[in-house]
This record gives structure tokens, sequence and C-alpha cells, in this order.
């Protein structure tokens, strides 16, 4: 008997480490500190510039793009203008506990987009990479940004997006309306070709692992998240 309840704590106190990865207390001391916040807040404002800047050198369609889908276009880039945003919710918060950060319905949406945003192209970026090794695995100079550089700076991705359950809550409506989004951004990408610049077609097989993606990580926000249905 000993051993089966040794056994469920340790499955509780893993399941608990999957939603909350980081010590509370560090997570309140960098994101309840006006300079970490502020820091926080030029690192993803001067990420999403850097974004930007790639997919235009990139993709000279964009140019013939409207300007009203280029969130659509942008899948990393607005991942970073979600995250910018979620985090700047908590300036009015500073110096309160992250559990009296403000929360409606619609910072409810926020958050839950910023975090499914964070983790589906943090974790896309790795599998197109590698789904190609040919064209991109190396150490020469170019490959060092071009690899190495893009698959570190989009892993910091799932950094950021583990933090905003700390302070933000999901709900039903925002679940609904992260998925919903997530496959009009998939229908775009795949449907109409503006997946992101790669040096490969992406094919019906990174398609497919896209739209995997977008369910699973409105599921995993399901889970990680607390709720705020009540509002």
């Amino acid at each position: 008997m000993a051993g089966r309840h040794e056994e469920s704590g340790a499955k509780r106190d893993w399941r608990a480490r999957l939603r909350r990865p980081f010590p509370e207390r560090w997570v309140a001391y960098y994101l309840g500190n006006g300079a970490s916040l502020g820091w926080l807040l030029v690192v993803d404002g001067a990420a999403f510039l850097l974004g930007v800047s790639f997919y235009v050198h990139s993709d000279p369609s964009l140019a013939d793009l409207s300007s009203l889908l280029y969130p659509l276009f942008g899948d990393s880039p607005t991942a970073l203008a979600l995250a910018t945003l979620s985090v700047a919710t908590l300036l009015p918060n500073l110096g309160r506990r992250l559990s009296e950060a403000p929360s409606n319905r619609l910072l409810t949406v926020v958050h839950t987009l910023a975090f499914v945003w964070l983790v589906k192209y943090g974790l896309w970026t790795a599998v197109a990479l590698n789904l190609r090794p040919d064209l991109y695995f190396g150490f020469t100079p170019a490959l060092l940004w071009e690899y190495w550089g893009i698959l570190i700076t989009h892993l910091f991705f799932l950094l950021q997006a583990a933090v905003i359950p700390y302070y933000g809550k999901t709900s039903r409506e925002a679940l609904a309306a992260a998925l919903v989004l997530l496959l009009v951004n998939d229908a775009f990408d795949y449907g109409f070709g503006f997946y992101p610049p790669l040096r490969y077609d992406a094919g019906a097989l990174l398609a497919g692992i896209t739209v995997a993606l977008s369910f699973l990580v409105v599921g995993y926000a399901a889970w990680t998240f607390d709720r705020n249905d009540s509002r």
C-alpha cells in the first residue's frame, strides 16, 4: 500500500511540474519586478521586429498581401505580439501577487492565444527545420544562425509560454476561440501557400503536423491553465 501511495504521489508531482515547471517564487520575482518585466517587454518587442524583418526579406510576396492578413502570415511575430500583450497586462499589478493579476473574459482570450501561439510555433519551428536537416543542419557561419540561432530562439517561446499560466487563466470560450483561430491560420498557411518561409515545399506531412499541433496545444492549454469560466 505504501508503495502505491508513493507512486500516486510521484505521478501527482510529475503532473504538477508539467503544469508549473518553475518555482512560483522565481516567476513571481521576475514578473513582479519592474526592471525585469520591463526588460522582458523590450526583448519581446525587439524579437517581434526581428521576426517581421525576417519575413519581409525572406518572402517578397508579403508586399502583395493585405496588411490585415499579416497576423496570419507572420506566425512567429504574431506569437511574440500576443506574448507582449499578455505580459503588458501585468504592469498595473506590479508590487502585488501574481494571483492578484486582473482576470476577465477578454484577458482569458489574450493569455490563451499568447500561450497556444508561443507553444505551437516554438515546436513547429523545431519540426520544420528538422524535417529536412540536409537543408538546414550544419555549423557553417550561415547555419549557426539559420539553424541553431532560429531553433534556440524559438525554444525560448516555450519558456515564456510556461510562465503565462502563473498569472493568466483560460475559459471554455477562450479555448474554443484559440482553436478556431489556429485552424483558420492553418487553412491560410497551407490552403493558400502562405506558410512561413522555408527552403522546401511544406507538403502534406508538415501541413498535417501543423494541424495536429493546433489541437495538441489547445488541449495542453486546457489542462495547464486554471479556469475563469464563471466570469
